[in-house]
């Protein structure tokens, strides 16, 4: 599903990524965990195409999108990838059900099309009665649920998730860990996490740890975990 090979990423004299090599299959549910400044945001926005690496390739889905033009880049993107920010980022003056639609008109989806599967995605998450609510009207819990919509409005063969439970209180971060599981049992998607939260790395069904721009293996994270005990 993806498979990234010797990613290395610099910004000036800092390198931030030191040659990582990962394989993703399809339809897990892996979080990325490390201290700040670790390299998590720099390789999920790698991932998603939305940065360039300096080397390295990453293969997604079958393809190669190291070398993908710009134009067939942001194709790629639209169709294949979701994502999910931390403060949702919908726009206010649409309703929900436009905030979750406009990926799809973007993609060149009739609005019939849109409509009738940003309605399934609201049924899914309980908020059909929600759709024609602006973000104002919305709890935090409901915009992150909304923004899950958008993400998957294109039917994308990987999500990407960036902190986001993170502006959430206890109960809601709980509803979003376990959606990310529902939709992956209903949808298949891939889900890629980063996070901080330790209670979603433990239910994920595997945790890549990352530490001053590389991998951590088993055995380091296991000799930190003794030295930190």
């Amino acid at each position: 599903m993806i498979d990234i090979k010797n990613i290395t990423k610099s910004f000036g004299t800092l390198q931030v990524l030191k040659g990582i090599d990962l394989h993703i299959d399809k339809g897990e549910v892996v979080s990325i965990v490390g201290p700040s400044g670790a390299g998590k945001t720099t390789l999920l926005q790698i991932m998603g195409t939305l940065d360039k690496a300096d080397t390295g390739t990453i293969n997604i889905n079958g393809v190669d999108v190291s070398n993908l033009s710009s134009n067939k880049l942001a194709d790629f993107r639209s169709r294949n990838i979701g994502f999910i920010f931390q403060f949702h980022q919908l726009l206010p003056e649409f309703t929900a059900e436009e905030n979750i639609i406009l990926p799809a008109l973007i993609a060149g989806k009739s609005k019939s099309e849109a409509k009738k599967k940003a309605q399934e995605l609201l049924g899914f998450l309980n908020l059909s009665d929600r759709a024609h609510h602006k973000p104002a009207e919305l709890s935090g819990g409901e915009k992150q649920r909304i923004a899950v919509a958008r993400a998957l409005i294109n039917n994308p063969a990987v999500v990407l998730a960036d902190e986001p439970s993170g502006s959430l209180d206890s109960k809601n971060k709980k509803e979003l860990h376990q959606l990310f599981f529902d939709l992956r049992d209903k949808y298949g998607q891939t889900f890629v996490i980063v996070t901080h939260d330790e209670e979603l790395s433990k239910i994920t069904d595997r945790t890549i740890h990352i530490v001053d721009g590389t991998i951590k293996t088993g055995t380091e994270e296991q000799a930190e975990g003794s030295v930190e005990g």
